[in-house]
């Protein structure tokens, strides 16, 4: 009698890459944090520092968490399907809450400072990029992990589930590289061209989002670096091509 399937190992050069990837991530809040400290006067909710709360929470929610909820499956690959659901699920609600609350910082300054909401490139993308994780955390929770989803609506929402997740955090960073530079232009106008010290700075802050979103999609584009089928899984995926295709278990 065979005993119960060993672990799969994970590819030589998988943990690697991801601690690589946790490493800008973790480098990208850390000079966020640095450019808005030394260069913004730090933040404060009850003062002009309120605006500061926005890139720092959209950093840390929509860039960093939301990249790491991406790469749960590639990290947890032998742990049980519906715990690393969880955990997937759960890191985009930590991402959501403090995204939400940078989207409020922002709307609140601009209200007591009187300024106009919503005119720029950076804003419009980042309105649509807050209500299309909104709406993909949303979907995603009622056909996995809500319990009345069927086997069959999760396998053929699955692969548009995946592909919007990575072209919303894409679009997260593309956002996040368009309000730097409106940042650095309002501050330092005609400055920036002088390689002015916080100007440096945001370029390669700039620079490390590019490198962390990289090195995220690199990962999750890597066919054989994919979670691999658990067992109750794979039955499950062999009852569904039964019923849809009339084949046999015994004939596979």
């Amino acid at each position: 009698m065979e005993g119960p399937a060993s672990p799969a190992p994970a590819p030589g050069a998988l943990p690697y890459h991801v601690a690589f990837s946790q490493l800008l991530g973790l480098t990208v809040v850390a000079t966020t944090g640095a450019w808005l400290g030394v260069y913004r006067g730090g933040i404060a909710w009850e003062s002009a520092l309120q605006f500061n709360v926005h890139p720092l929470c959209m950093i840390i929610g929509l860039v960093f968490l939301q990249g790491d909820a991406l790469l749960v499956y590639r990290i947890f690959r032998n742990e049980a399907k519906r715990t690393t659901k969880v955990l997937h699920g759960l890191l985009h609600v930590f991402a959501f809450v403090i995204a939400l609350v940078g989207l409020v910082a922002v709307f609140d300054h601009h209200r007591k400072e009187g300024y106009p909401d919503l005119y720029s490139l950076h804003s419009w993308c980042g309105i649509l990029v807050f209500a299309l994780f909104f709406v993909q955390w949303l979907v995603g929770f009622s056909f996995f992990l809500f319990p009345g989803a069927s086997f069959s609506l999760r396998s053929r929402y699955r692969p548009q589930h995946v592909f919007f997740g990575a072209a919303i955090f894409l679009l997260s960073v593309a956002t996040a590289l368009l309000g730097l530079k409106e940042a650095l232009l309002f501050e330092l106008g005609t400055k920036y061209s002088t390689f002015e010290p916080e100007g440096v700075l945001a370029n390669v802050l700039g620079l490390l989002l590019a490198a962390f979103a990289t090195v995220v999609l690199y990962i999750l584009t890597r066919a054989d670096w994919k979670r691999p089928l658990q067992a109750e899984e794979q039955a499950l995926s062999m009852d569904f091509k039964t019923l849809t295709e009339g084949d046999s278990p015994s004939s596979q």
